[in-house]
């Protein structure tokens, strides 16, 4: 589900193209080198907590069992504002491929909302059933996407790359930190795409309510999708600089068509039908991406639902289904608001991939950068000023680890707001993106202020919020 979420064949074809042609350059593989290591480095405190809280809001509750409930509700907000729109951007890039795909294999000109509406109707109709359901079909997405990936890349590999070999020194960390083979470029633009790449991983902790065993799986699951992500992330945008050679990447990348850095070297190492193979598997891959958020997505809204903070939401949003067990009135909401955004973009003439993808993307981005920094500082409030746990307090695995990943976080997170014009791209020039930074406010602001009122006017409500977690685990004070 971490896995799918992170979406490695939209991160690839999305994200390393924009990196080579006005970020690192011919650098990409060591700042995903870079990102591996810092996002390895903030998991080692989350999956600390995961060990000892599990609870469907994941930052939600170990963010208010660190830093106190008004803290805690600010994240819950901000994670759960971004989830509801990562659906809707997803589904944009979605049916933009599924509306190309469809004319150029089939020659059929359907409208890309029918295949973003289709989309959302699917999401619904998954996530009202058991989440093994949903996990057995993101399971055969995204084989098939990893697969696809990595044909390409081990070709790459086995027949020593392209014109300039395995140009084995773009692996090098320096590279991370200055533009390599470009005239112009941003080491800040470079490294903030290749953070955005994983966004997602961190909802291993999601699921722990529905896991056989939620203290052992979580973290190692968690660690094993940042580092197994990381990686492949590595090897493949390695393997596909390599195929292209230097000037070829660079000037492939800042083209018309970027995506030929990829179905390039697929065409003339692999096949033909590879390339059809890969465009057909960007669909799928990128549907797999929007269903993992709709769960998501519906978790949080769960998890602040049950607590009924606001009257009659643990009958509606907090209801899991008789049979199933899945938060299906909390999926059917999500998928409401997905829709209204959709058709919103729609019915504002914009386009599903500059517009709808990318401005909810960065919106999305920037609230859940936020939150994973607080949450670093939670881990160490948690362990070390509520001295919860000492039997796994220490001072590099709840301590110094975390207070690195928060420092690295919050870089990320200032990489952002440098960067976001260049983010945004065509998009920047719009109302709504000048509005994303006082949208990603006005629910912190949201968050504070129910909580701050909730302390004023009903103490034992307020008490609760973020603290409803497994039974096994129950932790109030």
């Amino acid at each position: 589900m971490a896995v799918a979420t992170a979406a490695p064949i939209t991160a690839m074809v999305g994200n390393v193209p924009i990196v080579v042609g006005g970020g690192l350059g011919i650098g990409v593989p060591a700042g995903y080198l870079v990102a591996t290591v810092i996002l390895t480095v903030f998991s080692v405190g989350y999956v600390a907590m995961a060990k000892h809280i599990t609870a469907a809001g994941a930052f939600y509750g170990y963010i208010s069992h660190g830093l106190g409930q008004i803290v805690g509700m600010v994240s819950g907000m901000l994670a759960t504002m971004a989830y509801v729109v990562f659906e809707a951007s997803i589904i944009g890039f979605f049916a933009y491929n599924g509306h190309s795909t469809f004319a150029n294999l089939f020659g059929l000109d359907i409208h890309w909302v029918v295949f973003a509406l289709i989309g959302l109707a699917l999401n619904a109709i998954l996530s009202y059933y058991d989440i093994n359901l949903t996990a057995k079909v993101l399971g055969v997405f995204l084989v098939s996407e990893i697969l696809m990936l990595a044909l390409t890349a081990v070709v790459t590999l086995f027949t020593g790359g392209g014109p300039d070999g395995l140009m084995g020194h773009t692996l090098n960390p320096a590279n991370a930190f200055t533009v390599t083979g470009l005239e112009a470029g941003s080491v800040g633009l470079g490294l903030f795409m290749c953070f955005w790449s994983w966004v997602g991983f961190e909802s291993t902790a999601m699921y722990g309510e529905e896991s056989r065993d939620p203290k052992k799986i979580i973290p190692k699951a968690t660690i094993v999708s940042v580092v197994g992500i990381g990686l492949f992330y590595v090897f493949v945008s390695w393997m596909t600089v390599a195929a292209n050679g230097a000037a070829e990447s660079v000037k492939v990348a800042a083209g018309k068509d970027p995506a030929q850095l990829f179905f390039g070297p697929t065409e003339s190492l692999v096949g033909g039908w590879a390339v059809t193979l890969f465009q057909i598997l960007i669909m799928t891959g990128s549907f797999a991406c929007a269903m993992a958020f709709h769960n998501c997505a519906a978790r949080y809204l769960y998890a602040i639902g049950r607590e009924d903070l606001i009257p009659g939401t643990r009958r509606t949003l907090g209801a899991t289904h008789p049979v199933h067990k899945s938060p299906h009135i909390a999926g059917f909401v999500q998928t409401a608001i997905a829709t209204v955004l959709v058709l919103a973009f729609f019915a504002a003439d914009m386009d599903p991939v500059v517009h709808l993808y990318t401005l909810l993307a960065v919106l999305g981005t920037m609230a859940i950068l936020i939150v994973q920094t607080l949450c670093s500082f939670s881990v160490i409030s948690y362990f070390h000023v509520r001295r919860k746990h000492p039997e796994t307090a220490s001072w590099w695995r709840t301590l110094l680890m975390p207070l690195a990943g928060g420092l690295s976080m919050a870089y990320v997170v200032f990489l952002l707001f440098d960067n976001q014009e260049a983010a945004a791209g065509a998009a920047s020039g719009t109302l709504f993106f000048r509005l994303i930074p006082w949208i990603v406010l006005a629910f912190a602001a949201l968050g504070a202020g129910l909580a701050l009122y909730l302390k004023a006017r009903d103490p034992e409500k307020y008490q609760i919020i973020g603290r409803i977690v497994l039974e096994d685990t129950v932790e109030r004070d």
